[in-house]
């Protein structure tokens, strides 16, 4: 079992072997770490960052690096799962299929054919807060990457006949992912819609069968225009290039699009919560009992998320996690504990509401009342005082030497990522030199303060599984989110939810 996870690889060891709308599940990406680091980290990060904006809007970030003979381009727009409109559910989704359908330039597959003809590697995902798509090519194919993205900016190729088709591809992947596998969905897609009250943060991500089936042509052309403008994209060019004709092609390509409006962004705040909620199902597949317990997360850019990031590192990842020696180790309980901070991501890709969660499959010998009291019994011990500075020392390290990581990686899929999730969240793509600081100033005091805030028992919610199938000799991992075009199933109904502190 690993010591320890880098909260990036979820965009960085999958998305290596990416291949067009893949769905494979990476259950071990939030699990291992690369080698080393891919920088000196007494020098301290020092990533090239060149930011500005087209007169239409559009967000450009440059990073050159001349290390590797390949470039990584990202195109960020701000949609994702919560973010789209109340009866569109899995519209978000939707379409991030419907882009890699062709435009009135550039018939379907030609895309793939571009870059996959340049050795290169293409995908999509759809997260909360925006919807991506990406391309790693050698560096003299980067031209021809900047037109493909103008071009379907633009517009796409938008029929009846393809709209229908990825409806019933996105239909395929709710019964394949959720509905006919163990644990789908469990708890990165179910547990949400319990936690949650905003239907923002608390709707079925992956939509409701009949409102995919009810989408039209026109529902499909209203989302292009409101979402899929230059005003509300980020467009991210990392690796090996030259300056000035990088500049010129994304004036020339980009420069031309019209400006649109920005859409207005919804309400997405979550208001606080104020008693323990309990939620269970039965999951018909699931061999072995399952238990997810998610806390509400302090908001983004304040001391106290810093804080419940260390406190992530401390309590849940790793071998030496608290957690997992008090469940794993100590009791037996499991052979693994998981969880994080944005099971969808990492600490800073988000924009809204989080949860901070813990989920296990269990022996059924152990009751979830004893499971659950073994969990509060170590997240007890952890707020009981403040963690030593070795812990502390460990904590940072481990969430520094995740930076490098993804600076470093072949793949440039995690810097890209974070350089558009800065601009388009924060308007300040240059802030990834500074994270390093701002770990390095969370005191131990504040660890202690943020964990006794937020890992209370009113603050969160509890979701059992209940298991509904024969045991079999080892459960299944639960489905983890794609990290590739995200395929986010259809969660269980809300059976048997319940309020009101334990």
């Amino acid at each position: 079992m690993p010591t320890s996870r880098s909260p990036f690889l979820p965009l960085v060891a999958a998305l290596a072997a990416a291949v067009l709308v893949t769905s494979a599940p990476p259950a071990a990406a939030r699990k291992h770490r690369a080698a080393a680091p891919a920088a000196t980290a007494a020098a301290g990060l020092r990533v090239p960052v060149e930011y500005y904006r087209l007169p239409n809007g559009l967000r450009v970030v440059l990073s050159r690096d001349t290390t590797l003979p390949t470039t990584t381009v990202g195109v960020y727009y701000q949609i994702g799962f919560r973010i789209e409109p109340k009866g569109r559910t899995g519209f978000a989704h939707l379409f991030e299929h419907m882009m890699f359908q062709g435009t009135p330039n550039l018939k379907k597959g030609g895309l793939d054919q571009i870059v996959s003809g340049n050795g290169g590697a293409i995908n999509g995902s759809t997260r909360f807060d925006y919807t991506n798509y990406y391309e790693v090519v050698p560096a003299h194919a980067l031209e021809s990457v900047l037109w493909v993205e103008a071009d379907r900016m633009r517009g796409l190729d938008i029929n009846a006949a393809s709209l229908a088709n990825q409806q019933g591809v996105v239909k395929n992947e709710v019964r394949v992912n959720v509905l006919n596998r163990p644990y789908g969905g469990f708890p990165w897609l179910s547990l949400p819609q319990y936690a949650n009250t905003n239907w923002n943060n608390a709707h079925n991500f992956y939509g409701d069968l009949t409102e995919l089936d009810a989408a039209n042509l026109e529902d499909v052309k209203s989302f292009f225009d409101s979402y899929y403008t230059p005003s509300n994209a980020v467009l991210v060019v990392a690796g090996d290039f030259e300056t000035a004709p990088a500049k010129e092609w994304i004036t020339k390509y980009f420069g031309s699009l019209p400006a649109r409006a920005t859409p207005a962004r919804p309400d997405i705040t979550e208001p606080a919560q104020t008693a323990e909620k309990r939620a269970s199902y039965v999951d018909k597949f699931a061999p072995r009992p399952a238990l997810a317990v998610g806390w509400h997360m302090p908001d983004r850019n304040t001391r106290d998320w810093l804080a419940m990031g260390v406190v992530d590192e401390l309590l849940l990842q790793g071998d030496a996690s608290l957690l997992r020696q008090r469940l794993v180790r100590d009791r037996g309980m499991s052979s693994s504990i998981d969880g994080g901070v944005n099971l969808l991501g990492n600490l800073y890709n988000y924009n809204g509401p989080m949860l901070f969660t813990a989920y296990l499959i269990h022996d059924p010998s152990n009751t979830p009342d004893a499971v659950l009291g073994a969990i509060d019994s170590a997240v007890e011990e952890f707020k009981a005082k403040p963690p030593t500075q070795e812990d502390m020392d460990r904590a940072i390290t481990t969430l520094r030497s995740g930076l490098y990581d993804v600076v470093g990686s072949s793949t440039r899929f995690g810097l890209v990522d974070l350089l558009a999730s800065f601009a388009l969240f924060d308007d300040d793509p240059a802030r990834i030199n500074r994270l390093e600081a701002e770990l390095r100033s969370v005191k131990p005091e504040e660890v202690q303060a943020a964990a006794q805030r937020y890992l209370r028992k009113e603050n969160r919610t509890i979701l059992t599984v209940e298991a509904g199938a024969a045991p079999k000799a080892k459960a299944p991992e639960p489905a983890s989110p794609p990290a590739s075009s995200v395929t986010p199933a259809s969660a269980p109904a809300k059976p048997s939810t319940t309020g009101g502190a334990k």
